[in-house]
């Protein structure tokens, strides 16, 4: 009995001593995290791989890096870069007021210019890129609210028609028209500091716009590693003699 007795008293006092630790590794709330990050002249860069499937084969058609500048309240420019599966280069940068195009995005252009400059912008600048965007704390929070977390995991499903609601990434992007009822499965990860450090997404087309035709019924897959959370970042303009408007 007295051996029982001290087994106890020992377990309680292993029990009670554990009790801080385990206070400290409670889970951060990530969207406070994103916010703490939220200032002007700083940011994140990414890298990511854009797979595109028919169901039956799968490829890659994409390759990207990316830095996104904040400002007070979320992203305030941009500068992307994407190789494609043909070699064929890309790159987008908006500065908050305009977003400039260089490569097939840019489409034809006068001789001696190689960017393409249209007002306004901010939204996912192509088809292949990440459909989502952990960086604006709304998206952030309803990933979080519609998925299910398990450790430093969240995994879930959003459509098309939620995320019209809460990004300016999507909502200003060319997919904002596909159907409403197209979900995005995803699954993202977070750092121990309770930041997003890889975000995995699918969705499978359809309802899509004209123009688009290629799309429906095609499935993207993109898969994206966040780095350098709170760097001071710079997002430049193109030379303007090299600018056509």
């Amino acid at each position: 009995m007295k051996k029982t007795i001290s087994v106890l008293v020992v377990c309680g006092a292993f029990l009670a001593g554990t009790t801080p630790a385990q206070a400290q590794t409670a889970p951060k709330d990530p969207v406070r995290v994103l916010k703490s990050e939220l200032v002007p002249g700083h940011g994140v860069r990414y890298t990511e791989i854009a797979n595109w499937s028919d169901g039956t084969e799968t490829s890659q058609a994409y390759a990207t890096k990316g830095v996104l500048q904040f400002g007070k309240k979320g992203l305030a420019a941009y500068d992307i870069a994407s190789t494609a599966f043909d070699d064929e280069k890309d790159r987008v940068i908006y500065d908050g007021k305009a977003t400039y195009y260089s490569g097939a995005l840019a489409g034809d252009l006068p001789k001696g210019k190689t960017w393409l400059k249209v007002p306004g912008g901010g939204g996912m600048p192509s088809e292949y890129d990440q459909v989502l965007n952990p960086t604006e704390p709304a998206t952030l929070s309803a990933l979080l609210q519609k998925g299910s977390r398990s450790g430093n995991t969240v995994t879930g499903t959003i459509t098309f028609k939620d995320l019209r609601k809460v990004s300016g990434w999507f909502s200003r992007s060319d997919l904002r028209s596909w159907a409403s009822d197209t979900e995005v499965s995803y699954k993202l990860t977070l750092t121990s500091a309770g930041l997003v450090g890889k975000l995995w997404s699918s969705y499978t087309a359809k309802g899509v716009s004209d123009g688009f035709e290629e799309f429906e019924g095609s499935t993207v897959i993109v898969d994206t590693r966040y780095t350098g959370w709170g760097a001071k970042v710079s997002v430049k303009t193109p030379n303007p003699k090299t600018v056509s408007e």
